[in-house]
């Protein structure tokens, strides 16, 4: 591997130059676009391209204590940062420019835990501490790396990570004032980041992707247009606008075990979003809002109605069994054997998540337990069908330059659309490594199913199987 990166890095024409992989912050020139809580709003720069939205959820009326205690630690970890002296640095000449719109640390279900809700024994590695912490430069991680053997593909691209602080899934246009305690600026900031990046060398990019986690890989779906919308309005239409959406893929089911709305762990997803829009003064894609009524805007948060309108390439990643969607749809895994219907229910998740996937063509959605994978170190490790998601990105990339060059013919053994068709959580053997919390031993798929109440007598029945061949099956991720 150290060969691969030397012979990488020689073949970089500007090798000659030794890569800043440390990611510092830089607050925004124009005070008049902040954070929630009317601070200035910011992003952490490197010299590589990459555009991402933050994971955590949105915020309604339901949330604003929150909002509170989240600025508190951002004052806290970001103490007396002064805009004139950050020091920017104008972005190299390398080709893609990547904007990388994060969350705070925690899915919805390590949210909960928080609370003080009974917390989950069984953990997989997408509960971790973000990993980019704003008091101090930081280094990458995943497709944020500057490393090659972690980030095979954009390990040189410009990189711009933009903290969540908005609150709002990157679509508010709602200011701080007298009348609103806090402001939901959300859309503004990824397009004042983008207004200033241009005078830093954007401006010379060819490909500007725009990914994001969670939340961010909602505000992907939502902002990728208008990003591309106003690069042509600039005077810069050449640059290509891409996105990469991880993990911010829900649906709009019917949950489980409905309860009232009282903050966003126990609101319905439609509900949830129905009420955030109007707090936030939440903005759509044009094209998605006139496919419904006034009012109805809130249709186009969930990626499967907003997809189809889409003008811009996005590449989906999404976990068939989406632990932020099981929190939201009331599925809560506690160690405990999981009841029939909630079992059941598990299982039609992951089909529907399938269905909806059917018509992406670019999409990477492996049938684990987990939730957000794109800036995690283990992103390499994951496969669908034998390909794994840096191998899809890269094949996804060279069929939109090839699609440039007017050329039609598909990529041999190059695919990108990979969906796993096994239909349990973690029957795919490549999955992140779920723990016991309370023994800290790893377990297997099999181990992990009967640990949940897995009925492997039933289920192997209903396939037509012997009970040790179904097992066999499924620790070999057949």
């Amino acid at each position: 591997m150290a060969q691969v990166k030397s012979l990488a890095q020689s073949l970089y024409p500007c090798s000659a130059q030794q890569l800043n992989e440390d990611l510092r912050l830089h607050l925004l020139l124009n005070t008049s676009v902040t954070c929630n809580d009317g601070s200035s709003a910011g992003g952490k720069g490197s010299r590589r391209v990459s555009e991402a939205l933050a994971p955590e959820g949105p915020c309604s009326e339901a949330c604003r204590a929150g909002v509170g205690q989240r600025w508190q630690r951002w004052s806290r970890a970001s103490p007396g940062t002064d805009p004139s002296a950050t020091g920017a640095q104008p972005l190299s000449t390398r080709p893609v420019c990547s904007l990388l719109l994060p969350g705070l640390p925690g899915s919805p279900a390590s949210q909960r835990d928080r609370q003080g809700a009974q917390s989950s024994p069984l953990h997989a590695p997408s509960h971790q501490k973000d990993p980019l912490p704003l008091s101090s430069p930081a280094t990458g991680t995943g497709i944020l790396s500057s490393q090659p053997e972690e980030n095979p593909h954009w390990w040189n691209a410009n990189m711009v990570f933009i903290p969540y602080c908005s609150s709002d899934v990157w679509s508010g246009a709602s200011s701080k004032s007298e009348k609103n305690e806090y402001a939901f600026m959300g859309a503004l900031i990824i397009q004042e980041v983008v207004r200033e990046l241009l005078g830093k060398g954007l401006s010379g990019a060819k490909v500007l992707l725009l990914a994001g986690s969670s939340a961010g890989g909602t505000g992907v779906l939502l902002n990728v247009d208008r990003v591309a919308e106003q690069l042509e309005e600039l005077g810069y239409p050449a640059i290509q606008v891409r996105g990469l959406a991880d993990s911010g893929w829900f649906l709009d089911n019917k949950q489980y075990r409905r309860t009232d709305c009282i903050d966003t762990i126990t609101c319905a997803p439609t509900e949830a979003i129905r009420r955030g829009i109007r707090y936030w003064n939440g903005v759509v894609p044009e094209r998605c809002r006139r496919q419904f009524k006034e009012g109805e805007e809130w249709n186009c948060f969930f990626g499967y109605k907003v997809y189809p309108t889409l003008r811009c390439p996005v590449f989906v990643v999404q976990w068939l069994f989406d632990e932020a969607q099981l929190t939201v749809d009331n599925v809560h895994l506690t160690g405990q054997p999981v009841q029939e219907g909630q079992w059941l229910y598990i299982q039609n998740l992951g089909r529907e998540l399938r269905n909806t996937l059917k018509d992406v063509p670019a999409s990477f959605a492996p049938a684990c337990l987990s939730h957000e994978i794109i800036i995690r170190s283990h992103w390499t490790d994951v496969q669908v069908k034998g390909t794994s998601l840096p191998r899809a990105l890269h094949c996804w990339d060279r069929s939109l330059h090839d699609s440039h060059k007017a050329s039609k013919a598909p990529l041999k053994g190059c695919p990108i659309h990979l969906v796993d068709s096994c239909p349990w959580p973690h029957c795919n053997p490549s999955c992140p490594t779920i723990r016991d919390q309370f023994t800290g031993q790893e377990m297997n798929v099999a181990q992990f199913l009967m640990h949940m109440g897995f009925d492997v007598q039933t289920v192997a029945q209903q396939q037509g199987l012997e009970p040790s061949k179904l097992l066999g099956m499924l620790s070999s991720g057949s």
